[in-house]
């Protein structure tokens, strides 16, 4: 299958449809700007409340008729513009698939070589989210607002979190079990990729919080930083930019001196941060890019999750004493409140948490409502800095390929550390009301993430949805994820090369990733496994929702990173800021109905994956599910990642 790298299959259309583009542009941007007038947020009115209330109503005044002079001007182009434009989009491709140019930092290549499914197996990170790009005039119905200087924060955030190096904690004692065997959200200070992988023995307990600083725009993931991995436990074959650090069990929960004094003498400080790439000035303009100290998410932030970060700077520099003391908190407290929370869901054979981060080493990312297309290039130039195969501008336009008229695409957006082999899109048929006007639908993936000795293909596919999203439209719905099952089964079938008697292809996982706007209750649970879920509408006790209420995103409790973090970690700070599901909502309010409200909110952003269809000498399991806070204040969705690992039964060697 022929992957697409460009929208029209010739220059000649591409250069027809950017000039009707051209002339449709001055009238969308006009009336966005002019509806954008009337719909202030809440951060706007709070900004406005010391100014005289005549004061807004005055620039409203002057600036609404300029507005519509302009607008009315612009009508003839724009319909001069959209006679061309409609018909073209029957030449238009379902997606454009972009890869990296500056070789330097690609390294798709290089990863397919680490995995040769040998060894006891590998991990891979997926993450999902709905980002809420819309234009500006719509956005502001979700509170949210300037929408291209959000795409480009977004983007920076994601990488930025997902380019930290890995930390994996190992425990010499076996009586000391408070804390994971393996944590993937920790960090250290990456220096440019070299000698991150490094061994720490102490005894580390718990600790708070470290100074981290980077743009990490060049290749994280050099040969360089994948030597010594052998240096605690048996690290998993193929694992890059990883710190690790040996836990020494002590009953009492505290450092020797001995201990302190080898932490001291093998942790570096790290070298100078380098500078955050340019537009601070214009992404600065928006509460939801603002630097403030303890926004661990930003590129320039100092500070970073109290239960997710550890303290441990590695670099190749000398050690400053000082430095290193301050940054190596161990607080027997900390330790005390990491174990009863571990001890709670002891039948769980995962980690869970809530993050402040994106998972370090993230290999997938699907996101939802990505519909701007400025924006969309703006987040796919960031992306780019740390994935190199990006697919996005996913879906159709006018009438071609669906049954109603498509004025915006499906809003999906894909990255990739490993290279897309195929791709496929398929519009939703039945949308209703105003999601009939964007072609939501699925977009199915085939990627590859190693090979065998035998030269045999190593493979996974990735479908990334966004469901009917007005509520009430339940057996809407249920159809498209029928619809999704039935076409990622033709999607595998028609981009098999394997048979049964001569395989050619090892499938190593299967996931589903998405918006469904449904709260658990579904067929495809059947087949796929959903890690937060119990049963038929009912959650794990860790699991919460994904739906922030747009209301408060920009109270200060919740405006950060870490803020945010530290309120969803507590059920009053649950109840305060997530939606709940509507059966149980008898208020408009949030705020005035918390007691009255149970569960710990809606949770429509889905991890799906399945063990069938999969090569079957192989098992997948669950090794991490994050709910992550780093994109606070910049949408009204919480992302979410998991992290899988494909045992194939082997030993290491």
């Amino acid at each position: 299958m022929v992957l697409y790298t460009s929208s029209f299959p010739n220059s000649f259309l591409s250069v027809l449809h950017s000039f009707s583009w051209g002339l449709i542009f001055p009238c969308y941007w006009l009336a966005d700007r002019l509806v954008a007038s009337f719909v202030p947020t809440t951060y706007e009115k709070r900004q406005r409340a010391d100014d005289p209330c005549y004061f807004h109503a005055l620039c409203i005044i002057i600036t609404t008729p300029i507005y519509l002079a302009l607008l009315v001007a612009s009508l003839p182009f724009a319909l001069i513009g959209f006679l061309l434009w409609s018909p073209l989009q029957s030449a238009r491709r379902p997606y454009v698939y972009s890869r990296l140019e500056d070789k330097s930092r690609a390294n798709g290549a290089t990863l397919l070589t680490e995995w040769k499914a040998a060894g006891s197996g590998k991990s891979f990170c997926f993450g999902s989210a709905n980002v809420c790009l819309l234009p500006d005039s719509l956005a502001r119905f979700n509170n949210v607002f300037n929408t291209q200087a959000r795409a480009k924060e977004i983007g920076r955030r994601i990488r930025n979190g997902a380019s930290r190096p890995q930390i994996k904690i190992y425990i010499d004692s076996p009586t000391n079990t408070s804390i994971s065997a393996a944590s993937f959200s920790s960090l250290v200070s990456p220096q440019g990729g070299e000698n991150t992988n490094r061994t720490v023995n102490a005894g580390i307990k718990r600790t708070t919080s470290m100074e981290y600083k980077g743009d990490n725009s060049g290749s994280n993931n050099s040969e360089d930083s994948r030597e010594d991995k052998g240096g605690a436990g048996e690290p998993n074959e193929g694992e890059e930019n990883t710190c690790i650090v040996r836990i020494n069990g002590e009953e009492n929960g505290h450092m020797s001196d001995t201990e302190t004094d080898t932490v001291n003498g093998q942790a570096h400080a790290s070298g100078p941060a380098e500078p955050s790439l340019e537009g601070d000035a214009e992404i600065s303009k928006t509460p939801n890019h603002k630097q403030k100290e303890g926004d661990s998410g930003s590129l320039d932030s100092y500070s970073a999750s109290r239960e997710s970060l550890v303290k441990v700077h590695v670099g190749d520099g000398t050690v400053d004493q000082s430095t290193v003391n301050n940054k190596l908190l161990y607080k027997a407290s900390i330790m005390k409140k990491t174990s009863v929370r571990k001890k709670k869901h002891m039948d769980e054979t995962f980690d869970h948490e809530i993050s402040a981060f994106f998972p370090a080493n993230l290999d997938f990312l699907c996101l939802q409502e990505v519909f701007d297309k400025r924006a969309a290039e703006k987040l796919k130039e960031q992306l780019h800095h740390y994935f190199e195969y990006i697919v996005y501008d996913v879906g159709v336009y006018s009438c071609h390929g669906c049954c109603s008229f498509k004025f915006v695409n499906s809003g999906l957006l894909f990255a990739s550390r490993y290279p897309v082999m195929d791709a496929a899109y398929h519009c939703y048929p039945n949308g209703r009301g105003t999601d009939s006007l964007a072609s939501k639908g699925a977009l199915f993936l085939k990627v590859q993430v190693g090979s065998t000795p035998q030269d045999q293909r190593i493979v996974g596919y990735i479908s990334c949805t966004h469901l009917q999203a007005i509520a009430g439209d339940t057996t809407v719905r249920c159809e498209q994820l029928d619809m999704l099952q039935d076409w990622l089964s033709e999607f595998r079938k028609s981009t098999s090369s394997s048979s049964t008697a001569n395989p050619e292809e090892l499938v190593a996982f299967d996931v589903i990733c998405g918006d469904l706007n449904f709260d658990n209750c579904s067929s495809v649970f059947t087949r796929y496994k959903d890690p937060c879920r119990v049963g038929p509408g009912e959650d794990k006790p860790w699991a919460i929702g994904t739906l922030l209420d747009p209301e408060g995103l920009y109270d200060e409790e919740v405006s950060t990173p870490d803020n945010l973090q530290k309120v969803l970690e507590s059920e009053e700070g649950r109840k305060g800021y997530l939606v709940y599901p509507t059966s149980k909502n008898h208020s408009s309010s949030q705020k005035g109905r918390k007691a009255s409200l149970k569960g710990n909110g809606r949770r429509i952003d889905y991890m799906l994956y399945t063990e069938e269809g999969l090569y079957l000498e192989w098992k997948v399991e669950v090794e991490e599910f994050s709910f992550i806070t780093q994109l606070a204040g910049l949408t009204d969705h919480l992302p979410v990642a998991m992290r899988l690992m494909v045992s194939t039964g082997e030993d290491d060697p």
